[in-house]
């Protein structure tokens, strides 16, 4: 397994990076893997080699590419605050355009098989969601992605099937936002919603207080199995 950082031209003629991870074997489906707002930092790459690990091809993009290229946050509430005015500088839409040329970019690898996923994290769990509707990915999950019930208007352009993490006890996203998505993707048989008990926001991330192991391995036997039979 070998890793790299590439360039990827944007659609308004910047370039950004984004970190990539191959697998073993050299060759399968396409993984976009999106950060938190603490950057494309160590927790995020270790995610990366996880997955090709696993036999996808992975990107990670710099989301924050435009404000703090290469930005690198620790999980303190220094990092937290910082990476919270990073998000409030992000227009959601652009960062849409972003994901797609990453996407592009990985779909065209000799290494891909043609297919793409995406798998994101808190504010990547959101952009997730937004790959799903505008980035052409083929299949999507999202982990605790703070923010997706106020942009449910995008529900009508997602026809890939979407898989949603959620915590019981998330101090930040509240019950009545899970259940907003959930009525909104009810009768689809492509999409499922998951709310795991007794775990907080960031239950995934080994690096955080809320890491809790048994949900975050039984959630990513989950994940695992919703891209295996999806990108096929």
């Amino acid at each position: 397994m070998s890793s790299e950082w590439i360039s990827v031209a944007s659609s308004d003629a910047g370039q950004f990076e984004a970190y990539i991870s191959h697998p073993p074997t050299g060759r399968g489906p396409g993984l976009l893997v999106v950060q938190e707002i603490f950057g494309v930092n160590e927790h995020i790459r270790a995610v990366a080699d996880q997955y090709a690990a696993d036999g996808y091809v992975v990107i990670a993009p710099d989301v924050f590419w435009r404000q703090a290229p290469r930005i690198e946050l620790g999980y303190t509430a220094e990092g937290f605050e910082k990476g919270l005015a990073l998000l409030a500088g992000l227009e959601i839409h652009r960062t849409g355009s972003d994901l797609q040329r990453a996407v592009e970019a990985v779909r065209h690898f000799d290494s891909c098989t043609g297919l793409v996923g995406s798998v994101g994290f808190c504010m990547g769990g959101l952009l997730s969601y937004v790959a799903a509707a505008r980035a052409g990915v083929d299949t999507a999950v999202c982990y605790y992605g703070g923010g997706i019930h106020n942009h449910l208007d995008l529900a009508t352009d997602i026809s890939c099937p979407v898989l949603f993490h959620f915590a019981a006890k998330d101090s930040y996203i509240p019950s009545a936002a899970v259940e907003s998505v959930r009525k909104t993707f009810s009768g689809r048989d492509n999409v499922r919603v998951i709310t795991h008990p007794d775990v907080d926001h960031g239950f995934n991330c080994w690096q955080r207080p809320s890491w809790h192991q048994p949900t975050a391995a039984r959630a990513r036997g989950q994940t695992l199995v919703h891209l295996s039979e999806t990108l096929v």
